[in-house]
């Protein structure tokens, strides 16, 4: 006896070897890989884009508790009760199922389990015995390949439900315009009635009798409290296809499958608002659009709009608009303010100058052609004058401004190293709108850069992680920017839209608006207390429209975008000023450290760790001769004994550049008293200056061939504040006249290298080599 069974047992263990090794050596259905449609969804989880399959279904897999329990619990009790526990195949429901179909003579049914099905569902097989033993071979297999659980996944994604439909979860958004998360008793009973016949059973006009007689008797035979002559759905819905802009552009980067960073309010809020301006905006000629909004205190993007109609037929209409470079105009001023306040180069109470300048051939002009001669910084942004930012990056460099660029999101800046000139600080170099948006929200973080994120963090429903909040880079302190925040969020200033009303827009909100040169882009970014927004019109091809002007186009959107966003509780809160500011005293007319020919001194605000030093340039104290009126010093008295009777008096000077300008659109301002005479031989004061200003230092003159050279005169201009009269100009010394200083000196250049001098008479000289090309 004991043989037989020893027997029989090896046998089994054999045959159980046999059939472990063929499992696994055997490859599972190839269909069963096939991706599912990538789907974008927002930061709940919610599908905003259902792209189809590569083998092109809509079929998308459910993710944990995207399908109700109560369908799966009635998919069991309908198709596969012993589903838990069975190898793969039920034999009692074959049995049964054999038994039914020998006593009525024909098939009426298949005793088939959810595993066997799908293994069908992945192998089509014509209905016969050969094909059912194939079947309950690949359940085995399936069983022992996988879990219950992710057979069950497989099999409700790949479940057909009609046309090129697949799985519970595609179906329910079909069907019902919603997920398999919350499927009624009806809508299950609906779903377990159409995989048993789809194709004539699919939500349909010609299918509606069939459905709902399959559906009511389904939903009696398991239960189901359900209204009964209810209509089944008639039509497939259309899957989402909202965002498209984003949805493509975010499935490129691998974003799928995931919740991303979109917020599905947010999102919504900015589409119907952008849609509400397409038709005016297209009938101005501007056919493009792109918005950026951000949640700045993590850098997580919350909406992202693309353009208009992204099914347009128009050319262009696919692009993303936000993520496409063009010039930001006067964008980036902001950055060079708070930059400069960071470094201890300005105040916003300084004066600046605001007069025609040239540098190397560019000369900067103001976008409505006027200059302010003297403006103070603050005022300079709020007005978005021009000459004093291109000014003030060549103060701090273009490497280091580029530099802060890069390192804060514009990458693509990195690889034109040398490239890039003055006209940076107007607009002069692209950014998109991602960059801008990211580059504003450190603005209102703080000045503390953090790239910006589209998926959101993992765990953020139990509150966003510790990393989401720490400050990345630095790109300035917290005061210079709070300071630069003040100075954008003044409202009396051009480009604030006048079809705003002043009392509707929070108080904490700060912007800026850019216009490139030639009305190509026209630019609006800002933020609130919580969100910051970056908005552009234009055209992805580049075509001019005098509709583009960022006050007049996009200040208003921008406006509409940042107070929807904003709740009651968020315009209560203040933009507390930081620690790191400190009260200083400036001189009240200049607002440079008071010297001693300042009268009055006002409180302003200043780094800690980075005062101006600079002593106010335009008040000086002299000592006048009383009977004269003329300017002395202690050097006259010491060197010829004249019996001067002097006393202190207090007087204004300015800039050369000013004088000149002002000079020239016939405005003169009151000079100090000149030097006496008698004190000519030995004056020098060493605290004077004398530079020249144009010619500029390393600029070399192309003469344009064909053209006479007395018709390409070069200006010749020097910057003091000595109180010399006039300056003596000398060209490899050669004398060429005395002239004022604030008088702007031609003369015609010859190729070849020449050396350029200027003297004041009063002991400063200043030279230059300037090179005079006759072809590059």
């Amino acid at each position: 006896m004991g043989s037989p069974k020893k027997t029989l047992f090896l046998c089994f263990l054999a045959l159980a070897a046999f059939v472990l090794a063929a499992a696994h050596l055997v490859p599972l259905p190839t269909r069963l890989t096939t991706p599912a449609s990538p789907v974008l969804r927002y930061r709940d989880g919610t599908p905003f884009y259902v792209f189809l399959s590569p083998d092109e279904k809509a079929r998308i897999a459910p993710r944990p508790g995207d399908v109700a329990p109560k369908y799966v619990e009635a998919l069991l009790r309908l198709e596969d009760k012993r589903f838990r526990w069975h190898p793969g195949f039920d034999p009692i429901a074959l049995g049964r199922a054999f038994a039914k179909n020998v006593l009525r003579g024909r098939r009426v049914s298949g005793g088939s389990t959810i595993t066997m099905q799908l293994a069908r569902i992945l192998e089509p097989r014509p209905r016969t015995l050969r094909s059912k033993v194939i079947e309950i071979a690949r359940a085995v297999q399936l069983t022992l390949r996988l879990s219950k659980t992710e057979v069950l996944d497989a099999y409700l994604t790949f479940l057909p439900f009609g046309r090129n439909l697949e799985g519970v979860e595609a179906a329910a958004y079909a069907y019902f315009g919603h997920g398999a998360a919350a499927l009624t008793a009806l809508e299950i009973a609906t779903l377990l009635a159409v995989p048993q016949d789809p194709n004539d059973r699919y939500p349909a006009p010609k299918n509606a009798a069939r459905l709902a007689f399959a559906r009511d008797r389904i939903a009696g035979r398991l239960g189901l409290a359900v209204v009964r002559d209810t209509p089944p759905p008639l039509r497939l819905r259309p899957f989402p296809h909202q965002a498209p802009h984003a949805a493509f552009w975010l499935k490129a980067r691998g974003a799928a499958d995931s919740p991303t960073s979109l917020d599905g309010g947010v999102q919504k809020l900015v589409e119907n608002l952008v849609r509400a301006v397409e038709r005016a905006t297209k009938n101005q000629g501007v056919k493009d659009v792109g918005v950026v909004v951000v949640e700045h205190e993590t850098g997580l993007v919350r909406g992202l709009v693309g353009g208009f109609d992204f099914f347009a037929t128009e050319s262009g209409a696919q692009y993303p608009a936000f993520a496409v470079p063009r010039s930001p105009g006067s964008a980036l001023k902001p950055f060079l303010y708070a930059a400069a306040i960071d470094r201890g180069i300005a105040l916003p109470e300084q004066l600046v100058e605001d007069v025609p300048r040239s540098y190397g051939g560019y000369g900067p002009k103001n976008y409505d052609g006027r200059y302010a001669g003297l403006v103070d910084l603050e005022r300079a942004l709020s007005q978005s004058l021009n000459v004093p930012f291109v000014t003030l990056l060549e103060r701090l460099g273009i490497e280091r401004f580029v530099g802060m660029l890069v390192s804060a999101g514009a990458t693509r800046l990195a690889a034109m190293p040398g490239k890039l000139g003055l006209s940076s600080a107007v607009g002069g170099l692209e950014m998109n709108a991602l960059e801008l948006a990211g580059l504003y929200a450190a603005l209102a973080r703080d000045g503390a850069y953090r790239p910006l994120a589209f998926a959101e963090p993992a765990g953020a429903g139990a509150g966003p992680s510790p990393e989401v909040f720490a400050p990345d880079l630095p790109l300035f302190a917290p005061g210079a920017a709070w300071l630069t925040r003040r100075a954008l969020r003044l409202r009396d200033r051009p480009d604030f839209p006048r079809r705003r009303d002043f009392a509707r827009l929070p108080r904490n909100v700060f912007w800026k608006t850019g216009t490139s040169f030639g009305h190509r882009d026209a630019w609006a970014i800002g933020a609130g207390h919580r969100y910051t927004a970056a908005v552009w019109f234009g055209n992805v091809d580049h075509a001019a429209s005098f509709a583009l002007v960022g006050a007049d186009l996009a200040a208003p959107l921008l406006f509409d975008v940042l107070e929807g966003l904003e709740t009651p509780e968020d315009r209560l809160v203040l933009d507390f000023r930081p620690d790191d500011l400190a009260e200083v005293s400036v001189c009240a007319y200049s607002g440079h450290i008071p010297g001693p020919g300042c009268r009055h001194a006002v409180p302003a605000m200043a780094l800690r760790s980075a005062v101006p030093t600079t002593v106010c340039p335009f008040h000086v104290e002299l000592a006048v001769d009383v009977r004269t009126g003329l300017a002395t010093g202690p050097s006259c008295v010491e060197a010829k004994g004249v019996p001067f009777v002097t006393e202190r008096r207090r007087f204004m000077v300015w800039p050369t550049s000013v004088k000149r300008y002002l000079s020239e659109v016939h405005r003169l301002l009151p000079e100090p008293p000149a030097l006496h005479p008698a004190c000519l031989a030995t004056q020098g004061d060493a605290k004077a200056r004398l530079a020249i200003s144009s010619p500029r230092a390393g600029h070399a003159v192309i003469l344009i061939p064909g053209l006479s050279p007395d018709r390409q005169e070069i200006p010749l201009e020097a910057e003091t504040d000595s109180l010399a009269q006039s300056l003596s100009w000398f060209v490899d010394g050669a004398f060429l006249g005395r002239f004022p200083p604030s008088e702007r000196v031609f003369w015609t250049p010859t190729p070849g290298e020449h050396e350029i001098a200027v003297a004041d008479g009063l002991g400063l000289v200043a030279s230059r080599r300037l090179e005079v090309r006759s072809r590059p």
